[in-house]
C-alpha cells in the first residue's frame, strides 16, 4: 500500500475536507490545510481561495514547510442558490471563483511539487457537475468546470501526475446551513457521511505508481440527483 504523504486540502477546516485531513493523519501521512477559517488541529494556511494569487502563494508557502507536496485534495467549495436575476453578480463571481479558479489556482501552483513526487490531485466535483437544477446556475457553472479541468488535467498531466475526479452527492456537514427550506435537503433524505467518503479519497491516495482512478462517484445510496 502507497505511502500517503503530505496532503494540502483545501477547505479543510470543515465538512468534507476536514474528514479527509483527519483520514489523512490518521492513516500516518501529513494533511496541511488551506481554510478562509483557521483549522487549529492541523498545520494550515489562512487564506480566501477566491484570491487566486493569494491561494498560489499560500500552496507554496505549505510545501515549502513539508519539503514538498505528495497530493492534493480540493474540498473548497460554497453555494448560495437564487434565481439568477435575484444573485447579486459578486456573489455569483464569487461561487465560481472558490469553487472552480480556487481550485486551479492550488492545482497549478502545487504542480512543481506533485510532479517532483509523482503525486496526485484529487479534485471535488458534484453530481450537480452533471446535472442541471434550477436557483443554481454559478454552482453548476463552477462544478461543471471542475469536471472538464479536471479531465482536462488529467490528459495533460498522464504519466506526470495522477488526476482523480470525486463526484459526491450529498452529505451531513454545514453546507446547507443558513439556507431557505426549499433549498435545503428534504427532512427524509438519506445523505452520506463525511468521513465515509473521505475513505474514497484515501483509496485514490493509495494506488501503487502507474495505477490511476480517474473518476469516483461517491453518493447515498438513495442519492435523488445521480444519476
Amino acid at each position: 500500500m502507497a505511502d500517503i504523504g503530505t496532503v494540502l486540502v483545501t477547505g479543510g477546516a470543515a465538512g468534507l475536507g476536514r474528514a479527509v485531513a483527519t483520514a489523512v493523519r490518521d492513516a500516518g501521512g501529513t494533511p496541511v490545510v488551506l481554510d478562509l477559517a483557521g483549522a487549529p488541529d492541523f498545520d494550515h494556511e489562512v487564506v480566501d481561495l477566491a484570491d487566486t494569487r493569494a491561494a498560489e502563494t499560500a500552496v507554496r508557502r505549505a510545501a515549502e514547510r513539508h519539503g514538498g507536496l505528495d497530493a492534493v485534495f480540493t474540498a473548497a467549495g460554497i453555494d448560495h442558490p437564487a434565481p439568477l436575476a435575484d444573485l447579486p453578480g459578486g456573489t455569483w463571481d464569487r461561487v465560481v471563483a472558490v469553487n472552480l479558479l480556487g481550485t486551479a489556482a492550488v492545482v497549478r501552483a502545487a504542480l512543481p511539487y506533485l510532479r517532483s513526487s509523482g503525486g496526485t490531485v484529487v479534485t471535488c466535483a458534484s453530481t450537480l457537475g452533471f446535472r442541471a437544477v434550477p436557483d443554481a446556475t454559478a454552482y453548476c457553472a463552477s462544478k461543471w468546470g471542475v469536471v472538464g479541468f479536471t479531465r482536462a488535467l488529467a490528459a495533460e498531466l498522464k504519466g506526470q501526475v495522477r488526476v482523480t475526479m470525486l463526484v459526491p452527492g450529498g452529505m451531513y456537514t454545514s453546507f446547507f446551513d443558513g439556507r431557505d427550506e426549499q433549498y435545503q435537503p428534504p427532512r427524509d433524505a438519506k445523505l452520506n457521511q463525511p468521513e465515509d467518503v473521505a475513505q474514497a479519497v484515501l483509496f485514490a491516495l493509495r494506488q501503487p505508481p502507474g495505477c490511476e482512478v480517474k473518476e469516483l462517484v461517491v453518493t447515498s445510496s438513495w442519492e435523488g440527483s445521480w444519476p
